[in-house]
Order: C-alpha cells, then structure tokens, then sequence
C-alpha cells in the first residue's frame, strides 16, 4: 500500500482530515491517561480546532433584546375592528428553536378564526414572522409579510444561534397549566422541520458538538448539559427560577457526558460534552426568505404604531410577529427585555463546535464564531434594553479565550501534533 494514502486514510478515520503536502501539520486526538476511565474509540471527540482569539479579527458587535414573558409567548386570537388578529410573540431566548411550533399554533387559530378566507397578512419578517408566513402559504394561504426591516437588520439574526427551546421561555410559577403540553407539542413540530433542513445546500441547519469546561465538579454531574449556559454559571444561584421542560423531549437528542480525563485537550478537570442543533442564521434567513418568494409570497415595506391599523389591511386575517416591538405595539408590558450581546470573529475553515468557559458562551458557526457573556446565566441582560455594543465586554470574551488555548498549549505539544509523511 502507498504510505501516503495509508496516512491520509488513517488521519480520516481519527477525525483528523486529509494530509496535503509532506509535512501537514493536524491535529491528534487526545488519548485517556492511564487508569483514567476509558470510551469507545468511536466515541472519543475528534478534531478540536483551536479558534484565532485575536482581538482585530472581531468584525463586528451585535445586540438583540429577547422578548420575554412570564406566562410564555402570546399566541392568542384578539378582534381589531371585525378583523382577526393571532398574536405570536414573547418567546425569550427561544424564538428560532420554537418558531415552526409556534407558528403552526397561529397558523391554526387564524383558520379557525376565519374559515374560508385565502389572503392573510404576516408583521415582522424576523425569525417567528418568516415560519409563520410559510406555514400559512404551506397550508393554503396567500401571504403578505409587512414589517419595517428585514434580514440582515432584524433583531432575530443578532442570535446565538443554538437549540434551545425552553431557554427563557416562561417562569415556572407563572406558566399556565396547559403550557408544559402545548410547548412540547412547539418543540416537536419545530424540530421534525428542522431536520428537513439537515444537508440542504449551505447547511442553515447542522449538529455540532458542545463542550462545558470548568476546574470546579458540576453540582449536578448526571444532568443534561444547558449548551447556552457555562458550568460556573450554571451552579451560581439564579434570581429567576425559570420553567423547564427539556426532559420531555429528551428522546430527541443524546444526552450530555461527561468526559474521561485526558480525553480532549481541555485544560480542565471537568469536561462535559453534549450534541445539539445549531444555525447558521445569515444563511438560514435568507434561505427562508428565498423560499417565501418562491412560493408567490408578497412584502411591503412598512411600521405600524397601533394594532388598530390592521383593520385597514386588505387581508382578511392578521398573524402579528413583532418580538420585543410588540411590548410598545400592543402596550404590552408584560414583555420584558433580555439584553444580550454577541462578539463575531471571522470564521475559521474546520471549527464547528461550541464552548462554555468562565461565563463565555462560544459557538463556532459557518458565519462567524459567536461570543456572548453568561456570567449571570439566563438572568444575563434582564430588563436592560441598551442595545449599543460593547466593545470592552467584546474584546474580555476574546481574552478568556486566549487565556483557555494558552492553557491548552502544553497538552497539545506533550502529546504532539504534527503528523508527517
């Protein structure tokens, strides 16, 4: 057999690519040290990129107010005038990974709110307005989406970007009783949808890998890992006690591990690993975008002050999708807002993973590799609705991952990285 292609052939089957020239530098993957519990070799995390945690590669800030409610989103049927109106908004930080569930319960209210009736009007064309429109074109509706802005200046493509769906969703004393049934109900129909989005061109949909690191044990080592939320911030008290109701999916994706010491690179003693969704959110909205137009959907450029305005629109029913808007829209004030605040690096060819490290969030995306501070947790941002970015928090979250690869350093050289043909 050629050397070389038993070499590539090898570095393949470890997750490590493809060797190109005779002295192609890869990554190995880590060994268990010895006496350490051991995994299934097809188990063992594969190759681990380490990111460019330089502070000039960050190309941009972003900050996104999450519209919050107590009770949970608003999905309910109100009369403006004669006019039928399905409010659909207050999801927290569940907007994208709820958003075909919820628009399937809107969908549905507005047919049976105006049986017969063909034309039907979508506002906002953020991340609930866009699957809204197409489930309703889906199921037989003519669409018009008004909204005041669309992708890339709405506030849905400033998202991290992960599966969460009961993230900030309700708290638990206040979700009504039926709740806990009709968001499983959301979180199962967004995820069958999700996964016809797997391998489609682009790839606006894909699994990747989540690690928790931290020197502290985790104060609940056997619980499903939260993959927006690192493990120190995990453990510190929350103000809120919100409602959770991930362990009635849970059939849907593997569970969190706990990693065997010396399996990965990580410096640190605690390393929990778990797969989860993730979206590439520029190219995932355009796509949806692209989609509703195809399917001879309409949109007009437009804001509206007062939900009585929908009575002047020609469509015969109204489904309104305006997120935290829909606080100072429908005088709402039950909708709070959520600070929070992404720094994007440049996005690196081969890292595809997430991290959670001393109240960083870090998420390796195709469109960029987002950063967001969790220090506080879900209580992160609460009733803050300062949108300017901020640029010393940026280039922290940038300095906490140098610290982490600084302290990867000398595993990886005693373990030895290059692989030469």
């Amino acid at each position: 057999m050629d050397r070389r292609l038993f070499l590539q052939g090898s570095g393949a089957l470890a997750g490590l690519g493809l060797l190109n020239g005779c002295a192609k530098r890869v990554a190995v993957p880590a060994v268990a040290a010895a006496g350490a519990p051991t995994m299934p070799f097809y188990d063992m995390p594969g190759n681990i990129v380490p990111i460019r945690a330089d502070l000039d590669r960050i190309f941009r800030i972003t900050v996104c107010l999450r519209p919050f409610r107590a009770a949970g989103p608003r999905i309910e049927l109100v009369k403006v005038g004669d006019k039928p109106v399905v409010t659909n908004y207050g999801h927290g930080g569940s907007g994208w990974s709820l958003s075909w569930g919820s628009a399937d319960f809107a969908v549905r209210k507005a047919m049976d709110a105006a049986p017969g009736v063909k034309e039907c009007a979508v506002i906002g064309a953020g991340a609930l307005g866009l699957t809204a429109a197409l489930t309703a074109q889906r199921m037989g509706y003519n669409v018009t989406i008004y909204a005041k802005e669309r992708a890339p200046y709405i506030r849905s493509v400033r998202a991290t970007g992960s599966w969460t769906p009961d993230s900030r969703i309700a708290l638990a004393d206040k979700a009504p009783a039926t709740f806990a049934a009709d968001w499983e109900k959301m979180a199962r129909t967004s995820w069958g949808m999700y996964n016809s989005y797997l391998g489609t061109a682009g790839n606006p949909i894909e699994w990747t890998d989540r690690y928790m690191l931290s020197d502290a044990e985790p104060r609940n080592p056997n619980a499903p890992a939260d993959p927006n939320m690192p493990t120190e911030a995990a453990q510190a008290k929350p103000v809120h006690e919100f409602a959770r109701y991930a362990d009635s999916i849970a059939d849907l994706h593997p569970k969190s591990q706990l990693l065997p010491p010396g399996s990965t690179p990580f410096p640190t003693k605690y390393v929990r690993r778990s797969t989860s969704l993730s979206f590439n959110v520029a190219g995932y909205a355009k796509q949806l975008m692209q989609e509703f137009f195809i399917a001879g959907g309409r949109m007009e450029y437009r804001e509206f002050h007062t939900p009585n305005e929908f009575a002047a629109l020609p469509q015969g029913v109204v489904i309104c999708c305006t997120g935290y808007d829909s606080r100072a829209l429908w005088s709402d004030e039950s909708v709070v807002p959520v600070r929070g605040q992404i720094a994007w690096l440049i996005p690196q060819e081969g890292a595809t993973y997430g991290i959670g490290y001393k109240g960083l969030n870090m998420l390796a995306r195709r469109d960029g590799i987002v950063m967001q501070p969790s220090v506080g947790g879900e209580d992160e941002g609460w009733n803050d609705t300062n949108e300017q970015p901020d640029r010393a928090a940026a280039e922290a979250g940038v300095k906490i991952l140098q610290e982490l690869y600084t302290r990867m350093e000398p595993i990886i050289a005693k373990r030895g990285t290059a692989v030469r043909a």
